[in-house]
């Protein structure tokens, strides 16, 4: 049996990126992203989805829970795992550009956005913000599994993706996906408002500011969750830090 071929950087790029953006429970060789991708990739679905449990090793909020079967990451994953860490911007922009490279040579599907956008320094400012934040929104999505962490709302026309620390404060995080949570379009705004927050233990705090009012939606709304834990993401859980700063920095004592 012929040996293996490793593993390049650009299709382990490809598959980081499936990883953030597919839930865990679609990382399997059957569902038709992956066997897509693997095409274009040149790897087996098989074989891509086996990677994808490499990368699942190496997330903290996949292991904590006790999760079997997942296969061994190497030390080439683990490396590429770290710098996706250390440097989110940069990933989401080499991982969509990887993507688009595969695909173009594999059935010349290109990005059609790309036209739509100015010339020049503004279209590429234009594009990598883009991207960003589609990156960034399709792995909150993924990490929450497609509903609100305070309300369970699963109506994708009604959910955003949240920033704990926001855009403007820290450009280190803007694509970070544990920089994020997954809102209802109330919360997100009450969140960013900092009329709520979450405790160390990822519980709901109230700001005593929203005590004043007696108005029955809110207290339908954002009362009734008081106390209670968010549903904790499948992947990438919102780092502590972050939410140290949403407590201290913005919201309403």
């Amino acid at each position: 049996m012929p040996a293996r071929s490793p593993w390049t950087r650009k299709q382990l790029l490809v598959a980081l990126s499936l990883y953030c953006r597919l839930p865990f429970g679609r990382l399997h060789s059957k569902n038709p992203e992956i066997i897509r991708f693997a095409k274009a990739i040149g790897r087996t679905p098989s074989a891509l989805a086996m990677k994808l449990s490499n990368i699942a090793s190496l997330d903290n909020a996949i292991t904590s829970t006790g999760r079997t079967g997942l296969t061994r990451a190497s030390a080439h994953d683990r490396a590429m795992w770290n710098e996706m860490q250390g440097d989110w911007n940069r990933f989401a922009e080499e991982s969509r550009q990887a993507e688009w490279e595969f695909m173009e040579a594999a059935d010349g599907e290109v990005a059609q956005h790309e036209n739509t956008m100015p010339v020049g320094s503004d279209r590429e400012v234009h594009t990598t913000a883009r991207v960003g934040q589609s990156f960034f929104r399709a792995a909150v999505l993924s990490a929450y599994d497609g509903a609100c962490c305070i309300t369970g709302l699963a109506l994708p026309t009604l959910l955003v993706a949240s920033h704990i620390v926001p855009w403007r404060c820290n450009q280190h995080n803007r694509t970070n996906p544990r920089n994020g949570l997954l809102l209802s379009s109330l919360h997100d705004k009450a969140f960013d408002a900092g009329l709520i927050t979450l405790d160390t233990d990822l519980t709901i705090r109230l700001s005593p500011r929203l005590a004043v009012s007696e108005n029955e939606f809110l207290a339908m709304s954002m009362e009734a969750y008081e106390g209670r834990p968010i549903s904790r993401p499948e992947k990438f859980g919102p780092d502590p830090e972050l939410l140290a700063f949403h407590r201290e920095r913005i919201f309403q004592q």
